[in-house]
């Protein structure tokens, strides 16, 4: 069966979306099916996979307002083992769409479920809000993956995330796990960096995931080429990391 994991953060620029992407591709390198959705209006995580966004005609848009099924809209990629279900701009008008209809936190939820069990694992990539399409990720997954940017502001904001997904297990998905919280952006020349890194052990213990992104160049030029740093560079540091990543959460998941 498997298992939907959303990658959220409300701050913007922490890495969700080269999360999204890199760990998508390493897990299918892996030989695990993967699905990527992407729940972004901004919709980065589909260029970043070398689709021309303006061709998108159908997309998660519609497949929050339920206009298509699930399997209509997933489109294959360039990576091995991953597909895309892709994001325009027009899901940007989805949050003032969705706040008449009933159970509207669910609509993702409904939507995946008849090709859940088609893919090892289905990552969704969180637009930076804690509005209705992230509320309606979280309803969705099965676990949450935080990135946080070893930065000085890192753990400004991480309060109200974490009482978001308090709420969200309280009021619509009991079963909504923390999968872990990713350090990223990270650069060992820098001491605020590793006193980030301390700070966020330090509170979150084994929460926190070993594997720590390192800031690298490969992994900032590879979205404009459209590929995942798998395909740009697979022996940069950045893809290593993603790999370990990948590694990691298939180890924490095998006893499941």
């Amino acid at each position: 069966m498997g298992k939907i994991i959303a990658i959220a953060n409300q701050k913007g620029g922490v890495g969700k979306t080269t999360t999204s992407v890199n760990l998508a591709a390493s897990l299918g390198v892996l030989e695990k099916k993967v699905l990527l959705i992407d729940a972004d209006p901004q919709a980065n995580a589909t260029s970043g996979l070398g689709i021309d966004v303006e061709s998108i005609e159908k997309g998660t848009y519609q497949l929050l307002e339920h206009t298509v099924n699930a399997a209509d809209v997933v489109m294959e990629t360039s990576s091995p083992n991953l597909s895309i279900i892709p994001a325009h701009i027009d899901l940007v008008a989805i949050e003032i769409e969705l706040v008449d209809k009933d159970q509207r936190e669910y609509m993702l939820r409904k939507a995946l479920k008849p090709i859940k069990d088609q893919y090892d694992y289905i990552l969704i990539d969180c637009a930076p809000s804690l509005g209705l399409l992230t509320l309606n990720a979280l309803t969705a997954a099965d676990a949450v993956m935080i990135p946080i940017q070893c930065e000085y502001f890192a753990l400004e904001g991480l309060g109200k995330l974490l009482n978001t997904i308090k709420s969200v297990q309280k009021i619509h998905n009991p079963a909504l796990d923390i999968e872990g919280l990713l350090l990223t952006m990270y650069d060992s020349r820098l001491r605020l960096s590793n006193q980030v890194v301390e700070e966020v052990q330090k509170h979150f213990n084994d929460m926190v995931f070993s594997t720590i992104i390192q800031r690298n160049v490969r992994l900032s030029e590879a979205p404009s080429y459209g590929e995942s740093i798998i395909n740009y560079d697979a022996s940069s540091k950045g893809a290593t990391n993603y790999l370990s990543l990948a590694h990691e959460v298939i180890k924490k998941n095998s006893g499941k």
